[in-house]
């Protein structure tokens, strides 16, 4: 377990490093009084609590919204024991993980993210005097939009992705179709179908809106946490170990195993954030 934690806790710290490896577009000046009195805003974190069922949920939250380009490679989170199905070796085995592409428009060089969180997971007790017990965490987004290249070996999770075939037929790949319920799948599925291996990539978000549901979590045992911002439905319950929630507006960019390129950019920077996003 302790590997575990430490490999999901790696992934944890990658992606707020990529978020970071952007400029700031914003100039300071000296405000008066007057200035200040007649100004309104609120913090760059927030911090909220909530319940559901058996477990309390801390929240600590980035208020801003992100524009980012970033390669992440052989992602390979909980590296464990399990009997059902040794042979994949971890729950999540990624090779690349790709946000933006180079081969497209401006637009799709980078990728929007808004409000990056982590949420603490503790078993709830009903008596202030008694300490929590700590179950785990997660990690996510509030929304995400635009091209993300993805190659997957083993998931464990609750994913579903449409997609097109060569003939115009319609494909979906959906981890409620496996057996053991989406723990350390190999994407395997019986055609018509999307399997992991076909997809390399996906599009995140539609003219309606942004994908909203985007989350990693490790945990002991399985949790079900709240509906996504800006929605109703719950997701499925998270199961122990590592766990990769996505399920909304989620498109195939490629249903051949082809990952788009993203080649750094000629001239940086390669993301941008603007803090206190949402007023």
């Amino acid at each position: 377990m302790k590997n575990v934690l430490q490999n999901v806790l790696l992934f944890a710290a990658a992606l707020p490093a990529a978020l970071f490896t952007c400029q700031a577009h914003a100039q300071l000046r000296a405000m008066s009084d007057d200035d200040l009195a007649q100004t309104r805003g609120q913090g760059l974190i927030a911090v909220s609590n909530s319940r559901l069922g058996q477990f309390d949920f801390t929240r600590i939250a980035l208020d801003a919204d992100v524009t980012l380009s970033a390669n992440l490679r052989n992602l390979r989170l909980g590296d464990y024991r399990y009997a059902a199905r040794e042979g994949l070796g971890a729950d999540i085995d990624m090779p690349l993980l790709q946000f933006g592409r180079s081969d497209g428009t401006t637009a799709q060089r980078t990728v929007q993210i808004a409000n990056p969180y982590f949420e603490f997971v503790y078993r709830a007790t009903g008596d202030a005097s008694t300490p929590r017990e700590v179950i785990g965490m997660r990690v996510g987004f509030d929304a995400i939009s635009g091209d993300v290249g993805l190659r997957i070996n083993s998931l464990s999770g609750s994913m579903r992705v449409t997609g097109t075939a060569a003939d115009g037929s319609a494909l979906v790949l959906d981890s409620r179709s496996d057996p053991l319920g989406g723990k350390r799948w190999d994407g395997a599925c019986t055609a018509p179908c999307l399997s992991l291996a076909q997809l390399g990539g996906v599009r995140a978000g539609d003219a309606t809106g942004p994908s909203r549901d985007f989350w990693v979590s490790l945990l002991k045992t399985g949790v079900q946490f709240q509906a996504p911002a800006g929605t109703t439905q719950l997701p499925d319950v998270a199961q122990a170990g590592v766990w990769l929630n996505w399920r909304d507006k989620l498109a195939a960019i490629s249903t051949n195993g082809t990952v788009p390129p993203n080649l750094a950019p000629s001239a940086p920077p390669a993301a941008a954030l603007t803090l206190g996003g949402k007023h």
